[in-house]
């Protein structure tokens, strides 16, 4: 595990976003798996800015989302399709058939994560899988529990994570959907690298036990311990606990 902390929010996503550019030199048809939320927001559009400098090209890249609501359609403001479309997508040349993406919409939930996984590998795996983290060590949506589905799954998501996703529907965690779909622990550890971003002291907690605390399905990032190639990136709150 390599850890990176620089002085504040902005050089993580200055530095998330080179990690990406440098990836797609260096493999251009790489298969990336991305991660929704807020803190990678910021690396989206500096990604944004290398591509309209002509310095990022995405045109023969591959993407596979980490997650997404159930009962919401890509279409619907709240969902991370949405999400991605408006923080990423539009602003680089991605093939539209290139972009995969988990359908909270689909008929059988179950057949869809499914099939997701079956894509995944179709397209050779993944080479380099974006990870955000939540207050509670969650990736993806694998919540803590007492064990955790390896591969891409129905969850029920817990009420801090509702809250903290609440600004995607009106500020309302009522409105958030009780259950999501997501890639497993074992589908986010086959990728052949991985990079976690963390900004800010609400994390710092979480960051600690995922790098210094045991491996334990309580706190799921702890298992990022026993991948060969993972690196997080910090700022210095989120870094602060860090023995």
């Amino acid at each position: 595990m390599t850890i990176t902390v620089l002085d504040d929010s902005g050089a993580v996503a200055a530095a998330l976003a080179e990690r990406v550019a440098s990836a797609l030199r260096d493999k251009p048809d790489a298969v990336l798996g991305l991660a929704s939320g807020r803190t990678p927001v910021d690396g989206y559009a500096e990604m944004q800015r290398l591509h309209a400098a002509g310095q990022m090209d995405w045109s023969r890249a591959s993407t596979f989302n980490l997650d997404e609501f159930a009962g919401i359609s890509g279409d619907h403001p709240g969902s991370f399709r949405t999400f991605m479309e408006e923080h990423l997508f539009n602003g680089v040349n991605l093939r539209p058939e290139r972009v995969h993406f988990l359908n909270g919409a689909a008929g059988d939930l179950d057949a869809e994560c499914e099939h997701y996984e079956s894509a995944i590998a179709a397209a050779g795996g993944i080479d380099l899988q974006l990870l955000g983290i939540g207050s509670n060590g969650h990736i993806g949506f694998n919540e803590p529990g007492d064990d955790l589905p390896l591969r891409t799954h129905r969850v029920t998501l817990m009420e801090s994570t509702r809250r903290g996703n609440a600004a995607l529907f009106g500020n309302d965690p009522r409105k958030v959907p009780t259950e999501a779909l997501s890639m497993g622990i074992g589908t986010i550890l086959h990728a052949r690298r991985i990079v976690l971003v963390a900004t800010g002291e609400k994390k710092a907690e979480c960051i600690r036990q995922t790098i210094n605390g045991r491996i334990t399905t309580r706190v799921p990032a702890s298992l990022l311990q026993v991948h060969t190639d993972v690196e997080l990136l910090l700022d210095r709150e989120a870094a602060s606990k860090i023995r």
